[in-house]
């Protein structure tokens, strides 16, 4: 999932805006041609859906429990000085790049670990006063961001730090360089990255001032100074400006992406008086809903609106955009739901409901055909009995709401058992997948509690799982 917003402020969570992964595209005037956009879908190359489902069914069929890492150095990193870095913490956030498995820790420490020898290569933190807050994998340049606060500063601005991966491979996680050096990015400023566009969003609150940058080499593109701007959210193509509410009103500006001309100005008219809940931009698409009032869809170019009672659509505490199916994911207690934009409920889902009640987002994985959900979810009552505290991680089909997979304790290959394809005993078993598991102290069931974060490596076809103590756990086939 792509486009993750960091602030400013010293408490280790962070708003954000998640967007599930596009593919690129080329440019054009921001907005989609829905001529084009139809063609595109009736020619489309993807495999058929029943044989894409059964297909994703035998590559969740086997997956089990194969390795497992710490985040956490018994001896305390020789490079941190701050005592809640030594401190054995929850992991908040996984990302995986080629073979290397990043995992950050609430606390601020991020470990690398190696796919290949399945040992930790290095500790991101290079500073001993530093405090990772967040991650970012940039394709573009194959390089890992991280964005810290520092205890020098009274870990009250963001620095960002870009490091090739080649390095990180050979344990030099010092052989980056800082990035958006020129910007104060004190609370409430942010750093915004967005991979559908390729670009990076600063705000700088000591100025009021949102810069865009390229993600491919970190040139500012252009500057927007405004202090009457509220809020900026990012789509494909166009950014929607959200100015301070008027009287019965809120002025709204469509911008390009690219150079930050203006596409479309225009105000929309609000209930005085009554909280706004949401302002969200999806292409041409404009979501409003304020509190105790329907959700209103509006299509920006001919101003045709939809509304949906508010007795269906109750206040999301998140939404997920699928800009590939034209469809958007809300989230509201443990529960998730499919909307298209003409404000019509397309699927719920069987059999999933959420784990954590906050809709951790970091626990949600939507793969990049944006056809399947990877979740953490609680266990039905039968497996709850059996199982204990152990969760379940659901492979569901977005588009039906039918549950394909399910990687619970009582149906994973527990981690003695040997998976060798000879007729072995498993005693003397010299597989590498005999000797990987081994070596683990969790059991399945162990490693199903408390899953406080989720990534799914969709090349390697492996789930990475961390807990609440900072182990991270692969499965696979």
């Amino acid at each position: 999932m792509d486009g993750r917003r960091i602030t400013a402020t010293r408490r280790p969570c962070c708003g954000r805006r998640v967007v599930a992964k596009k593919r690129p595209r080329s440019g054009g005037d921001g907005f989609v041609n829905s001529v084009k956009k139809l063609q595109r879908r009736e020619i489309c190359s993807k495999r058929d859906r029943s044989f894409s489902m059964s297909n994703a069914q035998e590559r969740f069929r086997n997956i089990h429990l194969q390795e497992e890492y710490d985040t956490h150095d018994p001896k305390g990193h020789s490079s941190m000085v701050l005592p809640f870095l030594k401190k054995r913490s929850k992991v908040i956030e996984i990302v995986s790049a080629q073979d290397i498995v990043f995992a950050l820790v609430q606390s601020g420490v991020c470990a690398a670990f190696s796919r290949e020898t399945n040992e930790r290569i290095c500790f991101m933190n290079v500073s001993p006063d530093e405090v990772i807050r967040s991650l970012f994998y940039n394709k573009n340049n194959d390089s890992l961001i991280t964005v810290s606060v520092y205890a020098s500063d009274n870990f009250s601005s963001l620095k960002c730090r870009t490091t090739r991966i080649e390095y990180i491979r050979r344990g030099k996680p010092d052989a980056g360089f800082p990035l958006f050096e020129s910007e104060s990015l004190k609370w409430p400023g942010f750093v915004e990255f967005d991979d559908v566009n390729g670009k990076v969003l600063t705000y700088s609150a000591q100025d009021s001032i949102y810069k865009v940058f390229d993600l491919k080499n970190y040139t500012m593109l252009y500057s927007i100074s405004d202090k009457n701007v509220q809020e900026i959210k990012i789509s494909p193509g166009i950014m929607l400006l959200i100015f301070t509410k008027a009287s019965g009103h809120v002025p709204l500006k469509i911008l390009s992406i690219e150079d930050g001309a203006v596409l479309k100005s225009f105000n929309h008219l609000l209930h005085r008086n009554k909280k706004v809940d949401f302002i969200e931009q999806f292409n041409e698409k404009l979501l409003v809903k304020q509190e105790n009032e329907n959700l209103q869809i509006l299509d920006v170019r001919n101003s045709e609106l939809t509304e949906v009672s508010r007795t269906e659509f109750m206040t999301p505490s998140a939404f997920i955009f699928l800009y590939e199916n034209q469809l958007f994911l809300t989230f509201r207690n443990r529960t998730v739901a499919v909307w298209n934009f003409r404000g019509e409920l397309v699927t719920s889902f069987e059999d999933h409901l959420l784990w954590h009640p906050d809709c951790n987002t970091n626990n949600i994985y939507i793969t990049s055909d944006q056809d399947l959900i990877i979740s953490y979810c609680k266990a039905d009552s039968e497996d709850q009995l059996l199982e204990g505290n152990a969760g379940s991680i659901n492979i569901s089909n977005i588009l039906t709401g039918k549950c394909l997979a399910k990687i619970k304790a009582t149906n994973s290959l527990p981690p003695e058992e040997c998976n060798c394809s000879s007729k072995c005993s498993g005693k003397n078993c010299s597989s590498s997948k005999r000797f990987q598991a081994s070596r683990m102290r969790s059991t399945v069931a162990d490693a199903l509690e408390d899953i406080t974060a989720l990534f799914y490596d969709e090349e390697r076809n492996e789930i990475y799982t961390g807990n609440r103590i900072g182990m991270v756990h692969v499965w696979s086939n």
